[in-house]
């Protein structure tokens, strides 16, 4: 781990547009220059952003990979990144070059299980589905056997990641009386699947066939790219459902609309893509996927939370210590 030395004011550069009170507050407490159009930043422009700043703050959005980060000059020491993501960083390459990373855990956990628990009501239920009916004009009135959904109360809901995000899922499907079985690469303790009235499953095969509704809350990593995919799909029941809130990548997305479009599977809901901000237009026509445009951390207050927990992670460093969240792979 690099020496860390005291920087007074250091110079931090934002590459998307923050909360009005999360700029001024950095403007206040940094030399700090603020992306106002908030267009995301080519190549060219990050590389020209790092160029005289101690500090980078990028999103999700931003690609900062090893030919950026070998083009960064040796003032650069902190990427302090805005979300709790960090596949958007090559850390490999940041260590090697001596930059710290940080990212923003834990805040948008609430906001991210509550969207996911929205999608888990909207899916079976046809929520998306009666909007556009009523959008479009093109419904007629109630019908003993119109509109027919299924209820969430006693199915069997499977979470494949049980870290602060699915554990905050767990406990708001709990109250809604649902079987919960998991999936994670170490089992909890038993006191706590009784808390969270959780089931381990170590068997993701069994996991989908077992499952009513799928819900994805793990990692991007090489074992979980694509870990609904259309094997995995072929064990589902033909009622399932699958929900995710995590990174697109995790489901193969020609399998899942392919199952989607011969009725395979009941339907979806998306809030992440593999290619973000583009959507695979198929989707489009496939009346029982809700897609949301990446909307788990949108909430005022997450937002917030993430703006400062950036600037503390900047005051930390700049003090000459470790920042609290430190992203710690790779470094000894």
């Amino acid at each position: 781990m690099p020496e860390l030395s005291r920087i007074e004011r250091p110079s931090v550069r934002v590459t998307r547009t923050l909360l009005p009170a999360v700029e001024k507050r950095m403007a206040e407490l940094f030399d700090a220059r603020f992306n106002t159009d908030d267009v995301p930043l080519t190549r060219d422009a990050l590389v020209a952003a790092m160029a005289d700043c101690d500090v980078l703050v990028p999103t999700v959005t931003d690609t900062i990979d090893a030919s950026i980060i070998a083009a960064a000059p040796p003032r650069l020491k902190l990427i302090a990144s805005y979300g709790a993501g960090v596949n958007h960083i090559d850390l490999a390459a940041a260590k090697a070059k001596g930059i710290m990373v940080t990212n923003t855990p834990g805040v948008f956990t609430d906001d991210t299980a509550d969207l996911t628990m929205a999608l888990i009501l909207n899916v079976p239920r046809r929520l998306g589905e009666g909007h556009r009916a009523m959008r479009n004009g093109e419904w007629s009135g109630w019908s003993p056997t119109g509109m027919l959904g299924h209820r969430i109360g006693g199915k069997t809901l499977g979470i494949i990641g049980l870290g602060r995000i699915g554990e905050a899922v767990a406990m708001r499907a709990k109250a809604f009386g649902m079987n919960i079985i998991y999936n994670k690469r170490s089992r909890l303790p038993a006191s706590v699947e009784d808390e969270l009235g959780v089931t381990f499953e170590p068997d993701i095969d069994r996991l989908v066939a077992r499952s009513d509704i799928i819900t994805l809350h793990c990692p991007l990593t090489a074992d979980t790219d694509k870990i609904i995919n259309a094997d995995r799909i072929a064990h589902m029941k033909p009622n399932a459902y699958v929900i995710n809130s995590s990174r697109g990548e995790l489901i193969d997305e020609n399998a899942l609309i392919e199952a989607l479009q011969s009725g395979r599977i009941a339907g979806a809901g998306l809030d992440v893509y593999t290619h973000e901000p583009a959507v695979d237009s198929r989707f489009l026509s496939i009346p029982n996927a809700v897609l949301l445009p990446h909307l788990g951390s949108a909430t005022y207050e997450g937002r917030e939370a993430s703006g400062e927990r950036v600037i503390t992670n900047i005051r930390v460093w700049a003090d000459g210590h470790r920042p609290p969240d430190q992203v710690l792979e790779g470094w000894q």
